[in-house]
């Protein structure tokens, strides 16, 4: 892509009422626009950084046999008060509208309801499960306070994915493949390092739910960390009982403020005994499914990244994730048309390797190009200019660890590749 054909421009300054660093960061890049406090629109930079992130997400996904579906944001009303979750004393976060007619409808929040209503159609035998269905679907909480930055919205999409299974043994196993599913999920999106499986209270269906907590100085949630076993207690649960059931001893555990990037549920029979969601079993006998559900804030993550691998200078996004591999700076001196006519070779030549570029074409000074690149934050730079020409090599700037090298042009290329 040509960056002087990218409609968005790059800020010196957030707007005035951001607090959250990762909005302040992504605005002033021209990855997001805000429309108002908890609601942000995902520019063409943004929105190439989000599919990536979605895309990690479902392969993930598919790989323990979840099957993706697309359910609707607009809610009937009788399906939610057959478990009680439409009055907004038992959740206070709808938003709520009407038809016409009339007819009082929600935004949904979470799908538990609506996807139990929809499985009855499909689920009556033990040879229907089990079932993994999941989805990437916009959310909408009507939170008090939205002060997160992408983290915290009030539009915002969601992975969700919910789990049918004729026992609990059956639901058991595939809770455990789903957590691994997880942290492979962190390690590919480059928090795994800082991102711990953190026990949280598991409601009336388990003794505890997981949370996936990343480390983050600015988050919402306590945490305490045991950093040798890899796993971590939220503060709302943590007491000597559940520190004894766990190994865990309060001289190895260190207290951490986090973001919970993920959570895992067991659901039990709750909804499907409300929705009536049986299945006949090889005795012949009716049964209730037994059921989970696995969420995943893209949003979120995508927030966190910017929160922990950002420096001073601006973001720094894992290959995995960056909008392109690579930033390609022209640098023009007094004889423009021959660093600019390598430049336009050297990024046809990357395009025909699949190297995905931002070239830096516009005619701007060095300088503003230089900043615009840290504050864009893609992983690898390369500058193009009379100096690089007469010394026969490329500079390749690694954004993360800042190292510079120079490089002709195959080596240039095999690193890249």
């Amino acid at each position: 892509m040509l960056q002087s054909q990218l409609f968005t421009k790059t800020r010196k300054e957030a707007p005035k009422d951001e607090v959250a660093k990762n909005a302040q960061l992504l605005i002033r890049a021209g990855y997001i626009h805000k429309e108002m406090a908890g609601v942000y629109s995902y520019l063409p930079l943004g929105l190439r950084v989000m599919n990536n992130i979605v895309q990690i997400i479902r392969e993930e996904m598919n790989a323990i046999g979840g099957e993706e579906v697309a359910l609707t944001a607009l809610q009937d009303r009788k399906i939610w008060e057959t478990t009680g979750r439409w009055s907004d004393d038992v959740v206070s976060s709808w938003f709520k509208t009407k038809l016409k007619n009339g007819s009082e409808l929600g935004l949904s929040f979470t799908h538990e309801e609506p996807l139990t209503a929809l499985m009855r159609d499909h689920i009556h035998s033990y040879r229907d499960l089990p079932r993994y269905v999941y989805q990437f679907q916009t959310k909408f909480r009507n939170e008090e306070r939205a002060k997160s930055g992408i983290m915290r919205g009030r539009e915002f999409l969601m992975k969700d994915l919910y789990s049918f299974s004729k026992n609990l043994k059956d639901h058991e196993a595939f809770y455990e493949k789903t957590k691994k599913a997880y942290v492979n999920i962190w390690k590919r999106l480059g928090l795994g390092d800082k991102t711990y499986v953190t026990f949280a209270s598991g409601g009336s269906f388990s003794k505890y739910s997981h949370e996936f907590q990343t480390v983050d100085e600015t988050g919402e949630d306590v945490i305490y960390v045991d950093e040798k076993l890899k796993i971590a207690v939220n503060k709302e649960v943590l007491t000597d009982d559940v520190l004894k059931d766990l190994g865990l001893n309060r001289k190895s555990l260190v207290e951490k403020r986090a973001v919970e990037v993920g959570n895992i549920f067991n659901l039990g029979t709750r909804f499907s005994d409300a929705f009536g969601l049986t299945y006949v079993d090889e005795s012949g006998n009716k049964k209730p499914v037994v059921m989970g559900s696995y969420g995943i804030g893209p949003g979120r993550v995508m927030g966190a990244i910017v929160e922990t691998l950002s420096d001073e200078n601006g973001i720094v996004w894992p290959e995995s994730v960056a909008p392109f591999r690579v930033h390609l700076v022209l640098v023009e001196g007094k004889d423009r048309g021959v660093a600019r006519k390598e430049a336009n070779e050297l990024y046809e030549l990357l395009g025909q390797e699949g190297i995905e570029t931002l070239y830096d074409d516009r005619d701007v000074r060095a300088g503003e190009k230089f900043a615009d690149a840290d504050l864009i934050g893609i992983p690898w730079r390369i500058v193009v200019s009379e100096k690089t020409i007469t010394a026969g090599a490329h500079e390749l700037k690694n954004r993360s660890t800042g190292k510079i090298e120079h490089l002709a042009e195959k080596e240039l290329i095999a690193k890249l590749k």
